[in-house]
């Protein structure tokens, strides 16, 4: 069982209402809902950045749970720069393009060269109990920012 967590820094804690997360929907709506209640507390965030941050989680906990051996963990923590989302699966293998940028694509592939322009220090790292993290900053910024 995975569940979502969102912290300030200090070790995640189930949120609140958040439930579980097993799939890219449940996903998706608990990030949007740290990033709206969180990080735009008091100035709103750009609809075009919650649609990239969701672009961005579904694209991750995707390929977690197809190729990854399963979805093992997801993590949401809004900062004053963005949201840090970080993506925990069962594999130890490394997503190729993390090490060479595809250039050409067979009908699928597309998924990492997404994430790589719209977020900002993304990280892979296997974890010591198995598998890997990979973590990604997707920068929000408030509705009166241009």
């Amino acid at each position: 069982m995975t569940t979502a967590s969102a912290g300030t820094g200090s070790p995640p804690a189930e949120a609140p209402g958040a439930g579980s997360v097993t799939s890219a929907a449940t996903a998706r709506a608990y990030a949007e809902s740290v990033a709206r209640t969180h990080w735009g507390a008091g100035r709103g965030v750009r609809e075009e950045d919650v649609v990239d941050l969701l672009l961005v989680v579904s694209e991750l906990v995707t390929n977690a749970i197809r190729h990854g051996e399963g979805l093992a963990g997801f993590e949401v923590r809004p900062t004053g720069e963005g949201v840090w989302i970080a993506v925990h699966d069962n594999s130890a293998v490394v997503p190729r393009a993390v090490h060479a940028f595809p250039t050409t694509h067979r009908g699928s592939g597309y998924g990492w060269p997404l994430v790589a322009r719209l977020t900002r220090d993304i990280a892979v790292d296997r974890r010591p109990e198995g598998g890997k993290t990979i973590r990604a900053l997707v920068p929000l910024r408030d509705t009166g920012a241009r």
